[in-house]
């Protein structure tokens, strides 16, 4: 069960990840991020932002060291 104060917490990791990783499509941040928290699916809930922005976060700088080698960070 999603909560508002999650809710929010999610919306904040999304627009965090698409101003970090411009390189990749704000759609694709958006799937990711959502992925990452459906398997985050339990009682305490208090930690699943943090949980989903830092593994949201690699895979999408796994995507953009893929799309631009170069710029990697």
């Amino acid at each position: 069960m999603i909560t508002i104060d999650e809710h929010q917490a999610l919306e904040q990791v999304r627009s965090r990840l698409v101003e970090r990783f411009p390189q990749v499509p704000a759609e694709t941040v958006h799937l990711t991020v959502q992925d990452v928290h459906n398997r985050f699916d339990g009682r305490v809930r208090d930690y699943v932002p943090i949980l989903v922005e830092r593994e949201a976060k690699a895979r999408l700088a796994a995507l953009a060291a893929e799309a631009h080698p170069q710029a990697a960070t």
